[in-house]
């Protein structure tokens, strides 16, 4: 399992390099790539301190950036020692599988023409009800956000406090961590495709992450107190290696 972070720090980086986690790069994080180690290319849509998708900087910049990584790569991507970039996520719509796809399939194509990346598309509220266009992309990125399997209501990505459903009352569900997320890494899993989790905080979610297939997973983490939280997250990655689960996913 890879844990992906922002190379923020020093000491980030130094493990960066060591191959003990990854980096994810984003076009406006600020931080340059390192030098060393594995990373991924995200796309900013997400949630940010400045709201959802101000960190995308449109299609267009955002293809630019890409080829700019791509440039300066120059290595071989079926070589492990030379290629390090895991994956370049197309632009999504949070909590919105079809606004997703709609958007990435325009996008994906582009990844892979222009540069060398393995593609990823990332899977939103509603993919259970939609086509999955396998062929397009290398990489599941599971994302979403909180939501009502009875009502079918999904929570707004800006209000992180809201912890039940308006119209029932019932708690909401991450999407990620439900039973359609799971289906969809197993489907992606026997295609051989790489699966990435987001927003992964915790222990628990880490291990849920592994438990159910999933590759590489990222999160803030390390946003804040990197000094005190890595050597806890490292600690955490460790004992994915040497814990044998006790309870089943289900």
């Amino acid at each position: 399992m890879l844990y992906l972070a922002n190379p923020s720090t020093g000491a980030i980086r130094d493990r960066i390099a060591d191959l003990s986690v990854a980096a994810i790069m984003t076009p406006r994080q600020g931080n340059e790539l390192p030098a060393a180690g594995f990373y991924a290319a995200d796309n900013g849509c997400g949630p940010g301190k400045h709201g959802t998708g101000a960190g995308f900087p449109g299609n267009d910049a955002y293809l630019s950036w890409l080829m700019k990584l791509d440039a300066a790569e120059g290595g071989d991507r079926y070589d492990p020692d030379t290629w390090r970039c895991l994956f370049a996520v197309a632009p999504d719509v949070v909590s919105d599988a079809a606004a997703t796809l709609a958007s990435s399939e325009r996008f994906l194509p582009l990844i892979r023409e222009y540069t060398r990346f393995p593609a990823a598309l990332v899977a939103q509220n509603g993919q259970e009800h939609l086509p999955v266009p396998w062929d397009d992309f290398d990489v599941l990125f599971l994302g979403g956000s909180a939501e009502c399997t009875r009502c079918r209501y999904v929570r707004p990505v800006t209000d992180f406090a809201q912890k039940r459903c308006p119209s029932c009352r019932r708690p909401l569900v991450e999407w990620k961590l439900g039973a359609a997320a799971r289906d969809l890494t197993a489907q992606a899993s026997a295609r051989g495709k790489w699966v990435h989790m987001g927003r992964v905080n915790s222990l628990k979610r880490l291990r849920y992450a592994e438990m159910i297939g999933c590759d590489s997973v990222d999160g803030t983490y390390l946003t804040f107190a990197p000094d005190e939280n890595l050597p806890r997250l490292l600690g955490w990655l460790r004992d994915l290696d040497t814990q044998i689960p006790l309870w089943d996913a289900a």
